[in-house]
């Protein structure tokens, strides 16, 4: 389990459109890797709509990236069919989702960690609301960094 101040595991996936992120490269920026269980599901659709909608506000300051086990396939779709503007990680060994602590039974658990621009953890939100997540986020962001 991660703590707060613990730097993050690396790590280094396809999004979908094949490109891929690691960790170092978003070395002195800030991030949110959030995980979720499985795409196009409801409480899935909501989080990641909240976070498209928020997007103009939150990209100013933070990078966002969804994580989830889906194919680069299934992500293409989900991605398209609610015009996410994000990148979302494909992770079907569960690696990255195992270090990050995220692994559920079935689906990997809703949580999500900013990561400062030193790479360490700044916050774990592991009780998460859906529709609230992404306006929690943007005001953790004027906290921690500051408004744009």
């Amino acid at each position: 389990m991660l703590h707060l101040g613990d730097p993050a595991p690396a790590f280094s996936a396809s999004d979908q459109d094949g490109k891929i992120h690691t960790l170092h490269a978003y070395s002195g920026r800030w991030l949110l890797l959030y995980f979720y269980p499985k795409d196009d599901t409801p409480g899935c659709t909501i989080e990641a709509c909240g976070f498209r909608d928020q997007y103009t506000e939150i990209s100013k300051q933070v990078v966002i990236l969804g994580v989830s086990k889906d194919t680069i396939e299934s992500h293409q779709r989900f991605a398209k069919k609610f015009a996410l503007p994000f990148p979302l990680l494909t992770d079907p060994d569960r690696v990255i989702i195992t270090a990050y602590g995220a692994d559920g039974e079935i689906f990997p658990k809703r949580v999500s960690f900013l990561i400062d621009s030193q790479g360490s953890i700044a916050k774990i939100y592991d009780n998460i609301d859906c529709g609230s997540h992404a306006q929690e986020v943007r005001r953790d962001i004027a906290e921690f960094v500051g408004s744009p």
